[in-house]
């Protein structure tokens, strides 16, 4: 199992009103006791406001008062952001906002944290006074996910493809190559290659046409390239002995050029490169430049001009035959020897 986690912010807002009546009988309380409001909850957090009117200070200011907000959970602390305001019980003036919160954002713990001076005359209607106060409280949630792993199995459907190629259920197509028929299915044949859509499917085609013969090709090699189309891979050759194999493969490449499918050349270019030798590599050469296969024409270039090899592959039969069938090629081969000797 596998496990994730996110970390993002939320805020939790409320509003408290508090309202002091009787403003000025409150001078006969004495100066050492605040106003203070009912405790209220916002955030999962206990607050209260206190209230200093202008008889608690020293000075004999009467437009001035002091108002403080208390954190009154017990061992906590609280991050948040407030807005104090005074509202005209009237409804004739704006609220005033004595403190942003655009611009505070403070941690609170447990006691006064936060206060700011005000000048209530203005607000003060029928001997009454109205403070607003808003708390946004600020907190990081971290949300943990579970990732279960649950093993898939690995894809099946080249065994469907190939079930239904040798079972030859709803075939309406055969494929007559010298003496031996095969048996497919129109849709497959012309989805996998373009050659075989146009002769199928083309403008110029026969729909209803069931039988098609294949000029030039052996049927061992046209059952692999059926079974290429299929499953989308090359059938085993480990019953092919010594060259057989590679000869195969050849073959296959023919088959998969003539017929432009292009993973199937890209595969019998890789597997004709991992077994290139002296014997082979103008041959193999040859079969590249023919059919246009530049990766594998490369590697044979490149096997060729290794100064501890060129003296044996000049040596061998199939040099003399590459001389006379594609003298560019072998100009090529000269040229990128020459390059690698640095002459």
């Amino acid at each position: 199992m596998r496990t994730a986690s996110t970390c993002y912010p939320s805020a939790v807002r409320g509003t408290h009103t508090f309202k002091i009546t009787g403003y000025n009988l409150h001078r006969g309380l004495g100066a050492g006791k605040p106003l203070q409001s009912a405790t209220f909850d916002v955030g999962g957090y206990l607050w209260r406001i206190k209230y200093l009117p202008e008889w608690m200070f020293e000075e004999d200011n009467t437009d001035l008062a002091f108002i403080l907000l208390h954190l009154v959970t017990d061992d906590s602390e609280a991050r948040a952001l407030v807005e104090f305001r005074m509202l005209d019980p009237a409804n004739k003036l704006p609220p005033s906002v004595v403190l942003s919160k655009k611009s505070l954002s403070s941690v609170f713990k447990r006691g006064p944290a936060l206060g700011t001076l005000l000048q209530p005359s203005t607000y003060l209607r029928d001997d009454s006074l109205v403070i607003e106060c808003d708390i946004t409280v600020l907190k990081e949630s971290i949300v943990t996910a579970a990732t279960f792993d649950i093993s898939v199995p690995p894809s099946d459907l080249a065994e469907y493809f190939k079930e239904l190629l040798e079972k030859e259920e709803e075939a309406d197509v055969v494929f007559k190559v010298k003496d031996e028929v095969f048996p497919a299915h129109k849709i497959v044949i012309a989805a996998r290659s373009p050659v075989f859509k146009a002769e199928l499917f083309g403008p110029m085609s026969d729909m209803t046409r069931r039988n098609i013969t294949v000029e030039d090709m052996q049927p061992v090699v046209f059952k692999a390239l059926l079974y290429f189309i299929y499953t989308d891979s090359l059938p085993s050759m480990e019953n092919l002995e010594g060259d057989d194999g590679k000869e195969m493969v050849k073959h296959l490449l023919v088959a998969a050029d003539r017929y432009a499918m292009e993973r199937m050349k890209v595969l019998c270019e890789s597997n004709l490169c991992k077994s290139l030798d002296v014997e082979n590599v103008t041959g193999t050469l040859a079969l590249a430049d023919q059919h246009h296969c530049s990766e594998l024409k490369n590697a044979c270039l490149e096997f060729i001009a290794s100064p501890d090899r060129m003296d044996d592959v000049m040596a061998s039969q199939g040099y003399a035959h590459l001389k006379r069938s594609c003298p560019a090629v072998v100009i090529d081969a000269f040229e990128r020897a020459k390059k690698s000797r640095g002459i």
